[in-house]
Order: structure tokens, then sequence, then C-alpha cells
């Protein structure tokens, strides 16, 4: 595949992030979503990513967790849509946590996180996961700040047993600058196809703006690993956020580099009458 021209920023161990400074709205060169360039580039890449996703699900022996996070209306379920939405279903999950459940808060708070990951041979991509519990619940002070300052030693201990038992975690934080959110959460507002997406409760968030970006940047320095890495996505501009996820997967997968397994039968001999 050619040098991918839309490319998610990746976060180094140990960086101090600061949101604010990094780009939402990069266009990689492309003159927009009907440049012959990108239309070209993200076919490619949408093909490249269904092939290897066949041989990680044809060998069996490790998985790929995709960690999505952003701000409402950053476009996690539209990117969901375009860039897994083509893959095999057989092998592919996409998990979604919401406020927890009665028998969820029964148990630790990454008990639910767990259960969700993938199986050998499978991809699982969370819409929002465990970085809720350092980021919500931070932002709105649903648990004391020493409890939820110690669960960054406990993410990052998490995602390093699972890549050590066969599990590659990826990280994505689709990043939207706050005057594309609004006008975002407006057209859900005007639109009438679009108004069941709306919550008014989306407002309250958004009024602690600065308090997110502020959770999210540490997290993101703190949690950043050279084994499960963050990556921020520019996203204010949807088609090149689409392309920049799937550069990415794409990325990793060949690292990975998956292979058919051989037969244990000799095709040689296999007559189909």
């Amino acid at each position: 595949m050619a040098e991918p021209r839309a490319r998610a920023i990746r976060i180094d161990p140990g960086k101090d992030v600061r949101l604010d400074t990094i780009e939402t709205r990069a266009t990689g060169g492309y003159a927009g979503r009907d440049d012959p360039r990108y239309v070209a580039d993200l076919a490619t890449a949408l093909t490249r990513l269904q092939e290897l996703q066949q041989r990680l699900l044809a060998e069996g022996t490790r998985g790929l967790l995709c960690v999505v996070q952003a701000m409402d209306a950053a476009g996690k379920d539209g990117m969901l849509r375009k860039v897994v939405g083509p893959l095999d279903s057989r092998g592919v999950h996409v998990w979604s946590f919401k406020a927890p459940s009665t028998e969820e808060l029964a148990h630790d708070y990454l008990w639910r996180i767990h259960r969700r990951t993938p199986q050998r041979g499978e991809m699982a991509f969370f819409n929002r996961s465990q970085y809720e519990d350092v980021g919500v619940v931070r932002v709105l002070g649903l648990a004391p700040e020493a409890t939820w300052r110690r669960r960054y030693d406990h993410i990052v201990a998490f995602e390093r047993m699972l890549t050590d038992e066969g599990t590659r975690v990826v990280k994505l934080f689709l990043h939207i600058s706050k005057r594309e959110q609004k006008q975002r959460l407006q057209e859900r507002v005007d639109d009438p196809t679009k108004r069941w997406k709306f919550d008014p409760r989306d407002l309250e968030m958004r009024a602690r703006w600065d308090a997110f970006m502020a959770a999210y940047g540490e997290a993101i320095g703190r949690t950043s690993t050279e084994f499960a890495p963050w990556h921020v996505v520019p996203a204010d501009q949807k088609w090149f956020r689409d392309l920049a996820v799937a550069n990415l997967l794409v990325e990793v997968l060949e690292d990975l580099d998956p292979r058919y397994p051989a037969p244990t039968w000799d095709p040689e001999k296999v007559r189909i009458d």
C-alpha cells in the first residue's frame, strides 16, 4: 500500500498531552472527500484491511482490541460504520459501554470490560471503554480522586496482561474541536431525522469541555505505552478521520502479519465428486 497521507498522531509514552495544541481539522493534503486520490486511497485501505482481517480470523491465535474514545458528536458510530462495517462479521464485535448496570456495579469496574475483549482470531471495537472510569467519573465527581487516580495503573497493567496473552491493543481518541461539536449538535436539533441522536444532557457535558480535555489529556499521557499506545485522530473532517483510522488498523495488522494456517490434511488427496 502506498504511504498513507491521512495519519493518526501517536502519543509517545510519558508525554505531557495538551489536547488543545493538537490539530482537529487536518486534511492530509487531500482536496476533500471527492478528491480522486482520497477515494482511491480509502478503497485501497479498506480492501487491505479486509484481507488482513481474514488472515487474522483464519490464523486464530491472536486478537486485536481497538478502544475508541471521544467527546460527543466526534463520530465514533460513523467511523465504525465506514471502517468496521465492511469487515467479516464472524470475526468482529463492536461493544458500546454506557452507564453501568446493577450487575456491572456489583463487580469491579474492569469486569464488564474484560468479558468483552476479543477471542483469538477476533477484532473487538470498544465504543467508549474503561477510560470512562478515569474520564466521566472524574469530571462528574462520581468517585473520589484517590479512587480514579489509582485506576491509571490498573488500566496499564490490564492492557499489559492482554498484550502478553496475545491481544494487540490499539487506542484511538477521535479529536473534535468545540466549534465543530457545536455545529454537529445543532444539526441534530435542526434535522428531524437526527433528533433521536440528541440528548439534552449532551449540553451538560459540553459545558464541562475544558474539564474533559484535561481529563482525557492526562489519561492519554498516563496510559500511552509502547505495547498499547494512544493515537489522536483529527476528527473535524469526517472523511479524513475514517481514512486515518483505516490506515492505522492496516499498519497494526501488517505488523502482526497473520498467516493462513497450513491444512492438517493433504489437498492433493481431496477430490470433490
